[in-house]
């Protein structure tokens, strides 16, 4: 009964001929992105550099996002990440510098002037991140076999045009695709690697000398994952819903006037409003302490404390990552919600919380339901962050403990729930039900739809 329900929901999504194109146009230009990550760099020895290849550290955190064309020396090897690291830091800036606060309230106008920083911020980020991969990661395995000035400044040309290349897909995507553009390139990577990961599981459960023990073992870390993966979906899409009470307006209608509007809805705040963001901030921080390390103007002591830290499978590091990421989620959260402006906001509507006073009663009251809500929030993205640790110390194969926690894990529910819901909106335009039994994937709410809180 299910499969003929879910057969006969494809359908309907076949159907609507709009939804299709999109649906095909997405694959289509996916296409093209999984066919880039396979065209290696002209002058680097592909077979030189497969055998000097190890996993572990932060290079295989970067390899999962790129679709393992980091390792390979693909013209993506840095993927869409220099765009991503651009827009958090002009992000950053609209919140601190009042020239590019003043831009974002200008509209249409100052959001292209933002877009603009952003793609000439991208092209130095790419630029800078290129040499570093080429000379240190490259250049270190000794795979490189053109020597030289031209090399290394013909292969930068390529790779920053190769991120350009991947921000206008990302944009096509967005406009004649389904979803956001930029986050399903980035969860294509993320899940171009995980056939990979379950097939070498599954080769360590069923050969060698210990077969027997390791296939029930692959069965209860299934079974496991499956419920992380659950459990964060869980988390992603709960909110606290304040109720809110609009008044009712009186409209004229000819002869007879009408009364419409008014009645309650919710304002949603998510227990994970800050989404992502302090996960990528922290790892980034964390990249520091293995610069330090090799450094040579640091004593061999203090190096090896930085070593310490920097090591991904240590006790320091993962202390330290939680800590960076449940203070980097009270920054980020006040830094992009604004409780006093939303009251304000709230006021000139005429809306107001039952039992509140509009203004700043109505501010103290959401500021604390926020800080009430925070807290077991920046707790989930740390713990998050830090189960890939201890599956691999379950003895989980490197590759696949990635995708028990962490940002990987993050940005695929995020980016799944999000495209879920834009089929489900494109039914529901259509006269058909949505994906989910009650028309709306589970966690939405009748605020959310007009005016979301938060970042997923």
């Amino acid at each position: 009964m299910a499969k003929n329900n879910t057969i006969q929901k494809l359908k309907k999504i076949w159907d609507i001929e709009d939804l299709r194109t999109r649906i095909l146009n997405t694959i289509l230009f996916l296409l093209v992105y999984v066919a880039g990550t396979q065209i290696l760099l002209p002058g680097i020895d592909s077979k030189i550099l497969s055998r000097a290849t190890t996993e572990g550290g932060w290079t295989d955190l970067i390899n999962q996002f790129s679709g393992g064309a980091f390792s390979k020396a693909s013209i993506f090897a840095l993927g869409i990440m220099p765009y991503i690291t651009a827009s958090i830091v002009i992000q950053l800036l609209g919140m601190a510098v009042p020239q590019f606060q003043k831009l974002q309230k200008e509209g249409e106008s100052g959001r292209k002037k933002m877009q603009t920083y952003t793609k000439f911020l991208t092209i130095a980020v790419t630029a800078f991140q290129a040499y570093g991969y080429l000379n240190l990661y490259v250049g270190g395995k000794e795979a490189i076999v053109i020597d030289g000035f031209l090399f290394m400044f013909t292969s930068i040309c390529i790779m920053v045009s190769a991120t350009l290349f991947l921000m206008w897909l990302g944009e096509k995507i967005t406009e004649k695709g389904i979803g956001n553009g930029v986050s399903i390139l980035i969860t294509v990577g993320i899940l171009a690697r995980l056939p990979m990961a379950i097939m070498e599981e599954f080769k360590e459960a069923f050969t060698g000398d210990a077969a027997g023990g390791r296939t029930f073992f692959l069965i209860v870390e299934y079974l496991a994952w499956f419920f992380v993966v659950l459990f964060t979906i869980a988390i992603v899409k709960a909110v606290r819903k304040v109720p809110l009470e609009y008044p009712k307006q009186m409209v004229a209608g000819g002869a007879i006037n009408k009364v419409q509007g008014g009645g309650r809805r919710y304002l949603p705040l998510k227990i994970a409003m800050a989404g992502v963001m302090p996960i990528i901030f922290a790892q980034a921080i964390m990249f520091l302490p293995t610069g330090l390390a090799g450094s040579d103007f640091l004593g061999d002591g203090f190096k090896g404390v930085m070593a310490e830290i920097g090591d991904p499978n240590s006790v320091w590091y993962n202390i330290t990552t939680a800590v960076l990421i449940v203070v980097m989620t009270y920054f980020y959260t006040a830094m992009v919600v604004n409780p006093r402006q939303m009251a304000e906001d709230f006021k000139k509507q005429g809306a107001f919380i039952p039992g509140i006073k509009p203004g700043n009663d109505t501010a103290n009251y959401i500021d604390g339901i926020m800080s009430k809500i925070m807290f077991p929030g920046a707790l989930f993205l740390a713990l998050i962050a830090i189960l890939p640790v201890f599956a691999r110390m379950a003895n989980v194969n490197t590759g696949f403990s990635y995708f028990f926690g962490g940002t990987s894990l993050l940005i695929m529910v995020s980016v799944v729930l999000d495209t879920l819901q834009q089929v489900d909106g494109y039914l529901l335009m259509s006269h058909y039900d949505g994906l989910m039994k009650t028309g709306k994937v589970r966690g939405e709410s009748s605020l959310s739809e007009s005016s979301s809180v938060g970042m997923i």
